[in-house]
């Protein structure tokens, strides 16, 4: 198939906004549970939507009294929490332009958002980001204001003799930029991507409405959120939580997810692959470091076959049904425990999940709804959906959606969803446009009922010295579900046969060395020829290789003394491997690969 949609569920008047939904919850349902807030003692408390409206509509005054105009771009540095939502939509209800930065950039990288978006303020979460963005204000002539998010008190309290008034005035439209996020990006400067309240809206009701419909159904969802919120793929979360009626949580520190996961219970959980990839390791590691390796390996494997058994005719046998059942108690209970005990769903975005992981998780009760989008799509092009799943794929286009395969196989994608274009940058606009359609750069396909599958990106496909084009994405995602090995890149470019670069999970690596009677102070790279850990590396080789062919199978591997890090520059907000950063910062591993 060359082309798929589904008609939309939802229009979206010329007159919304995004910020809408703050007065009309409050006004509908204003004792009802909108956000759940962390204190200082470690436990939840509840915002009610009438709650939310008021400290919503008071730091919007705050903000208006401070200078901030329609149209006006606010940057926000800060992790994931539940200011940058009250952030949010204040700013939207002032009029403003949301501009995200990531807590991990570096200062070049905030300072170029910052002069390209020309931001007449930025709101910084503590003094390290103020400090890394005061250095710069000489260079950023546009920038007249630098707040801590501590003084959004007093921010608050200065706009107390704003006129409520002011507030209906300052209403955007459909067709306004909500929020200007600059792509993370794997190579070049970031560009920045214009995202309306359309946009915004389009995407999180006809998905809630639609295909996740089902997740919130009976009134009790609840989600904690973890990721990125300069992330669009958080940022659709977030929207769509209080649009949807799901009650939202923010996890800030990651150190403290499990705890906050435990006490918060959410009925559905949102991640990148490598956090799914995370839990199933450390899960493995942790029953080999108990001595039961055997054990885990073959609950992992009973509840890969359950799952598969269910897209099966007849579905599981009674031998498979009674496994499945002895490990729910002995394995499976405590891994959804960890979770928090109720999510029975998790939606997976941002890179490919290994079809083997959803199947996993699906097999031990938490079904894994990959989905597929882009920052210029506002997130989700199509994700599965609780009732209509084929795990491998990234499910049917959203409703109001139209996805197309390319000559080439490139995915082109057209919807009220779609961005309009990059800030103050026609060239690229233009450039990313294809006959009115979005040109997203990865290759993908389309079966008969309309479920996408994405195989490879267009940019990165490795074409060797023998002509073979090889999808690296493919054999990464195996091989990083080896509980020993954190991250990898494949390599071969004009090259005689596929190499890769390996590094090992400094989690893991500590257990390991203890299980197989290594020096507990020895290090990778007193390790990197040790029998054992080349071993273990191969053995995650092997199992990639068998989802290819020969020709795009991987021949030889590095082990690299470090592990990649976003600190370092060498992996993307989203934790996707910088390409371009490594093949120059390694270049002497990649040629001795190859000597």
């Amino acid at each position: 198939m060359r082309e798929y949609s589904i008609p939309a569920l939802a229009e979206i008047p010329a007159s919304a906004s995004a910020a809408d939904v703050v007065t009309r919850r409050a006004a509908e349902q204003p004792r009802a549970v909108m956000l759940r807030r962390k204190t200082a003692d470690g436990t939840w408390a509840d915002v009610t939507a009438a709650q939310f409206r008021d400290e919503v509509h008071a730091l919007a005054k705050g903000f208006i009294a401070a200078g901030v105009r329609s149209g006006m771009r606010i940057a926000l540095m800060s992790h994931t929490r539940y200011e940058w939502t009250l952030i949010d939509y204040a700013l939207w209800t002032a009029g403003a332009i949301v501009v995200p930065i990531y807590e991990t950039s570096s200062a070049e990288q905030a300072e170029w958002i910052l002069r390209n978006s020309q931001a007449h303020a930025v709101i910084a979460e503590n003094d390290t980001f103020a400090a890394m963005i005061g250095e710069a204000r000489d260079r950023l002539p546009a920038l007249e204001h630098l707040w801590l998010l501590d003084t959004l008190p007093s921010l608050t309290a200065a706009g107390a003799g704003v006129p409520a008034a002011e507030l209906s005035g300052r209403a955007a439209r459909a067709a306004d930029i909500a929020t200007i996020i600059y792509t993370s990006g794997t190579t070049g400067r970031p560009k920045g991507c214009e995202l309306t309240h359309e946009n915004l809206l389009a995407v999180v009701r006809n998905a809630f409405m639609g295909p996740l419909a089902s997740i919130h159904s009976d009134g009790k969802a609840t989600t904690l959120l973890f990721l990125p919120l300069a992330h669009v793929f958080a940022r659709v979360i977030e929207v769509g939580t209080l649009e949807a009626g799901i009650v939202l949580g923010h996890c800030t520190d990651m150190n403290d997810l499990l705890p906050d996961l435990g006490t918060f219970s959410p009925t559905f959980v949102l991640a990148v692959p490598r956090v799914f990839e995370k839990v199933y390791n450390g899960a493995e590691a942790k029953a080999a470091g108990e001595g039961k390796d055997k054990i885990f390996a073959r609950a992992a494997q009973v509840a890969v076959s359950y799952s598969e058994s269910l897209d099966a005719p007849g579905g599981a046998g009674l031998g498979l049904r009674l496994a499945h059942a002895v490990f729910d108690r002995l394995v499976y209970g405590k891994l959804r425990a960890a979770l928090g005990g109720k999510a029975a769903w998790a939606i997976s975005g941002g890179a490919a999940l290994a079809p083997r992981l959803g199947h996993f998780f699906r097999g031990i009760g938490v079904c894994v709804l990959e989905g597929y989008g882009l920052t210029e799509t506002t997130a989700p092009v199509s994700v599965n959906r609780p009732d209509r799943q084929k795990i491998g794929s990234v499910g049917q286009p959203l409703p109001g959606v139209a996805v197309r395969i390319a000559d080439d196989g490139e995915v082109l994608v057209r919807g009220k969803s779609i961005f309009p274009g990059y800030w103050e940058d026609e060239a690229a606009t233009k450039d990313a446009f294809t006959d009115g359609w979005y040109a997203t750069g990865d290759i993908g396909e389309l079966d008969d009922e309309g479920f996408l599958t994405i195989t490879g990106r267009k940019k990165e496909m490795i074409v060797t010295a023998g002509g073979k084009n090889v999808a690296p994405a493919v054999l990464e995602d195996r091989m990083r579900m080896h509980a020993l090995i954190s991250q990898c890149m494949v390599v071969g470019d004009g090259r005689p046969f596929v190499g890769v670069l390996v590094t090992i999970d400094p989690e893991a690596f500590g257990p390991w060395k203890a299980r197989l009677g290594k020096p507990s102070a020895a290090t990778v790279a007193g390790l990197r020829d040790d029998p054992d850990l080349n071993a273990e590396v191969q053995a995650a080789v092997d199992d990639a290789n068998k989802a290819v062919s020969r020709a795009e199978s991987i021949r030889k591997f590095r082990i690299l003394d470090g592990d990649f890090t976003q600190e370092q520059g060498h992996l993307s907000a989203k934790l996707g491997i910088k390409r371009a950063v490594l093949a120059k910062e390694f270049a002497h591993e990649i040629e001795a690969l190859y000597s």
